[in-house]
């Protein structure tokens, strides 16, 4: 039967939800992060510890999650981990010290969380879009803001309605009785499986584009496989990108309600105002990514990147002029930077780097962003405890926002877009 429209934009609303659940759970943290240091009075960067822990364990297990797909197809691999997610997420519930906090939530949350994350769904989306690749990344990590702007504040409800442990309870449930189904269902790992192929094309030609191969690495035949990619100095470059990319990210992220909070905003305009630098990254990773496919990746993620860094330059603002309207440009600069890191991470990657181990090379470069993350969440709060000041944190996520530029370009994924323009030619 004939379908009305290409499957693949089915594949992209899973992801979009899944990815909702994957960066709202993440980033709610940051209101639990308030709670926890309220009632266990611990130091503020061992309890951001947790966090990292969970990131840490993201770190090992993405490239592994990548291969597994790859060989087993997404279906067995994401269902089994919302099901620890869940499962994570309800024990959270009865943590009484930090030991607990670290092994529930930074190892079980954080394997599970795994699953959903932009690692399974890149080495899915890689074979679904190839002239479309930008927007359809960037419509699924959309989804990211999406769950930033639903999860933080339905946190901060469940929270004030019932307590920080019921808050952890209802979110295992929520993500198990909505992502199961929804992956079981309607997943598929390639095109071919349902007789497509990529974009929708109509013909054998769809199948693979004849000019990927030679494009990718500027040679013929290149199968591009983990121990291949490993060899190549724009593999590096990619991999400095996003890691200097999600450090700036991590440390305003988990810190900025906080900060907030101490410049003397209640905790619920607090929270709305980073609700809404989710909504507005959403928006942009949309926007970012349509801007890629006619531009450049490189230019998309430059423009990306100095928002990132004028938002970083907003909270500095804030904490040296005690005006608290530097918190508008903060939601909206910081937004539209944070929108751009998503789908130019994986378009210039499944760019570069597409083969039949892809889903284990993107589990690679998430793995590099999961350090990078780890150490904007624990670094963050290293700064303040050691100087009573986020001043330095903000500082250097605004520094090394700008520095992650200059690797873009020189992974040059714009070359591959050249190439593959005259091949298909």
């Amino acid at each position: 039967m004939k379908r009305p429209f290409y499957y693949g934009w089915i594949i992209v609303g899973v992801a979009l939800v899944s990815m909702a659940f994957w960066i709202g759970i993440r980033s709610s943290f940051s209101v639990f992060y308030v709670y926890l240091l309220e009632e266990f009075r611990w130091g503020r960067g061992e309890t951001a510890g947790a966090q990292s822990l969970a990131l840490i364990v993201y770190t090992i297990l993405a490239p592994f999650a990548g291969g597994l797909i790859d060989r087993f197809g997404p279906r067995r691999v994401i269902v089994p981990g919302v099901f620890l997610l869940g499962t994570g997420l309800v024990l959270s519930a009865g943590v009484r010290d930090l030991t607990q906090l670290y092994l529930i939530y930074g190892l079980l949350v954080g394997g599970g969380i795994t699953a959903i994350s932009i690692t399974a769904y890149s080495a899915i989306l890689a074979h679904w879009f190839e002239r479309k690749r930008g927007v359809a990344s960037g419509l699924a990590s959309s989804g990211m803001g999406i769950g930033t702007f639903l999860f933080v504040p339905l946190s901060q409800y469940l929270i004030s309605v019932g307590g920080w442990r019921w808050a952890f309870v209802i979110l295992g449930l929520l993500s198990v009785s909505v992502l199961i189904p929804l992956n079981a269902f309607f997943l598929r790992h390639k095109p071919q499986d349902l007789g497509l192929y990529p974009d929708g094309a109509k013909g054998a030609a769809g199948i693979e584009d004849p000019g990927t191969r030679e494009v990718q690495a500027g040679r013929p035949d290149v199968d591009w496989t983990l121990i291949r990619a490993l060899r190549v100095g724009r593999f590096w470059a990619l991999m400095a990108f996003a890691f200097l990319a999600i450090v700036a990210i991590f440390i305003v992220l988990v810190h900025n309600v906080r900060f907030m909070v101490d410049q003397g905003l209640d905790k619920k305009t607090a929270t709305f105002a980073f609700a809404m630098v989710g909504i507005i990254s959403s928006a942009f990773r949309i926007f970012w990514g349509w801007l890629s496919d006619r531009t450049s990746r490189e230019v998309a993620y430059s423009l990306g990147a100095l928002c990132i860094f004028l938002g970083a330059c907003s909270l500095l603002s804030l904490e040296f002029f005690g005006q608290r309207a530097f918190v508008y440009p903060f939601v909206v600069l910081f937004g539209m930077g944070w929108g751009a890191t998503a789908p130019l991470f994986m378009a210039v990657a499944a760019d570069l780097f597409q083969g039949r181990q892809f889903g284990a090379i993107y589990g690679l470069l998430e793995a590099i962003i999961g350090i990078g993350g780890a150490l904007g969440a624990w670094i963050g709060g290293f700064i303040f405890d050691a100087t009573q000041s986020y001043a330095g944190a903000f500082l250097l996520a605004a520094s090394v926002s700008l520095l992650s530029i200059l690797f873009v370009w020189l992974a040059a994924p714009r070359k591959y877009a050249t190439l593959r323009a005259k091949a298909a030619s």
